[in-house]
């Protein structure tokens, strides 16, 4: 599955160009034409790629290189038994780095089954540094630690590996340890000036490497991926929109059969990609719901109606909750207890909705995988939870309705490209995301009603803005928070005191890293000056310069 054109890979290996299958793959071979048994992750049939986290601060980064590679993969716990993973039929394993030593009491260490000989594995900085310690090898702190740039020089003529690159190349180091002795049968491959074993190898499979390919910094990191997921695993690019599409409704139905589903129906390409793809699966047994929160933005609930009407062959409720909304989240100024409030509120309209329209037995939601990432401890046992998602942790626990979540596993360009390959139009498959929880966790502090209009009056400002300058495409996100804070000012020779906006515009491939926009200073002239002039309580603008981490996207 490809990304936005910039990140589109540049080394491009065919499934059918005739590539040697080494021995070791032979039991993937003989699983090659299976089945993935149907699950949420949505795994496409007789490939998929394991990726065993650390708690690395790129794991899922590395997960993002895999699918542009056209290679479906799952990032699991460091603890995951093989019988949790035999379902998705694996072609091979990446060991993520993470932040321990592996001779440190307690340290991460990957489950036997990873190194049974069955597949292929790749152990990345960490990773590398399990690998050898598990096998037999030794890892000791390093006199020199390396952070940054290096040089990595092959000390090989020639290997599947390394396939078409050049015999030193530019890397990323990021470790303070290093590889003493390799394990048995394993074999120095290339080295740094600081790392006499930076890629090791025991020609059965086994590879570590000692910096990092999937981030920016490793320019030919791509390709040396693509290498192992084509030329070592025996991958086939079998992960594509269609194929998706395909695989989806056949799991759809499996799991609905003939019962009734409600989709949670926000605007968001996310619910709207997942309402078509069910409707595709399942027809007149879907029905969405879109509740008005009060929560969302200027005139958006009506602009939303229309598009749904004309795009959606589905049936529509709609349901104007935004006084229930605004009720419940009186008194509450804590960002976790308002997002578990509106996601409590959510269900419990739907369940009211479906008991006037019938029996109803499922929920349909567009849950992405940073979702999960991010809103799940459980999904890394090593990595922490930064907080919670609408869509993962705000559902109550007595929930009467069967989640049917057909996206859980995707980023938000896999979603958009399915999107497309289902025929929506580019006004839904591109529309920036919009929380879950909308406009109350953008304003710091109590929802109010009026706090509601002086953050929809600003929002709108910035918007209008973003789009007159052709800059909607080029950001992830652009929105106005409202602050909990008032200043001094002056309007029309009369002292004020009023609320400060922050403007927020990032740029990002899925949301879980970002980074601030440079908008042009006359765009951030023409905001700041309208919302002072146009907000009324409004006497400042700020704009946002943090990028994420060490922010979040949102303010709360």
């Amino acid at each position: 599955m490809t990304l936005d054109a910039e990140c589109q890979t540049t080394h491009k290996v065919t499934a059918s160009g005739g590539l040697e299958v080494p021995t070791y793959l032979e039991i993937a071979n003989e699983k090659a034409g299976q089945q993935a048994q149907p699950q949420s992750g949505g795994a496409q049939p007789g490939e998929a790629v394991i990726i065993v986290d650390f708690g690395s601060q790129y794991s899922r980064l590395i997960a993002r290189r895999v699918r542009e590679s056209k290679v479906y993969c799952e990032i699991v716990p460091h603890s995951t038994p093989w019988e949790e993973v035999e379902r998705l039929n694996p072609r091979g394993v990446i060991l993520s780095g993470g932040p321990a030593s592996v001779y440190e009491e307690d340290a991460p260490l990957a489950p036997a089954w990873v190194y049974d000989g069955r597949l292929p594995v790749l152990g990345i900085c960490y990773g590398m540094q399990a690998m050898v310690h598990q096998l037999g090898g030794r890892v000791a702190p390093a006199s020199k630690k390396e952070y940054g740039h290096a040089v990595l020089h092959r000390d090989t003529s020639d290997d599947d590996l390394f396939r078409g690159l050049p015999s030193a190349m530019p890397v990323w180091m990021s470790h303070g340890d290093r590889i003493a002795a390799p394990p048995p049968g394993f074999h120095p491959m290339a080295h740094t000036d600081n790392s006499p074993v930076a890629v090791l190898g025991n020609g059965k499979g086994m590879f570590g490497i000692q910096f990092h390919p999937e981030v920016a910094h490793t320019p030919q990191g791509k390709t040396l991926l693509q290498n192992f997921l084509y030329r070592v695993c025996g991958c086939r690019g079998l992960w594509t929109p269609d194929s998706f599409v395909t695989e989806a409704v056949r799991r759809i139905r499996e799991q609905v059969g003939d019962g009734r589903v409600v989709c949670a129906l926000s605007g968001g390409v996310d619910s709207t990609v997942a309402a078509t793809l069910i409707h595709r699966a399942v027809g007149s047994q879907l029905t969405c719901i879109f509740v008005d929160t009060g929560l969302m933005r200027h005139e958006e609930p009506e602009r939303l109606r229309r598009v749904f009407e004309k795009y959606l062959e589905v049936d529509l409720v709609y349901a104007d909750a935004s006084e229930r909304f605004l009720g419940a989240l009186k008194g509450i100024t804590d960002p976790e207890e308002k997002r578990r409030v509106i996601g409590e509120e959510f269900i419990r309209v739907f369940e009211a909705e479906a008991a006037r329209i019938g029996r109803v037995d499922f929920l349909a939601q567009g849950t992405l995988y940073p979702d999960v990432i991010e809103s799940k401890t459980s999904e890394s046992q090593v990595a922490a939870k930064i907080k919670t998602h609408h869509n993962v942790g705000g559902l109550p626990r007595a929930m009467r309705l069967t989640l049917v979540e057909p996206l859980r596993y995707l980023f938000k360009d896999e979603v958009r490209e399915v999107g497309l390959e289902l025929g929506l139009p580019e006004e839904i498959v591109y529309r920036q995301p919009f929380p879950g929880p909308g406009l109350a966790i953008r304003i710091i502090g109590e929802v109010t009603y009026e706090k509601l209009e002086t953050l929809r009056a600003a929002d709108w400002v910035v918007m209008d803005e973003v789009k007159n300058n052709d800059l909607y495409r080029e950001l992830w996100q652009s929105f106005a928070v409202l602050t909990d804070t008032r200043t001094v000012g002056v309007m029309g020779d009369f002292r004020t005191y009023s609320h400060v906006i922050a403007v927020r515009a990032v740029t990002s491939d899925d949301a879980m890293t970002a980074d601030w926009a440079r908008l042009p200073y006359d765009v951030l002239a023409r905001i700041s000056s309208r919302i002072a002039n146009e907000v009324p309580g409004v006497n400042r603008v700020v704009y946002d310069v943090t990028s994420k981490p060490p922010g979040t996207i949102e303010w709360e």
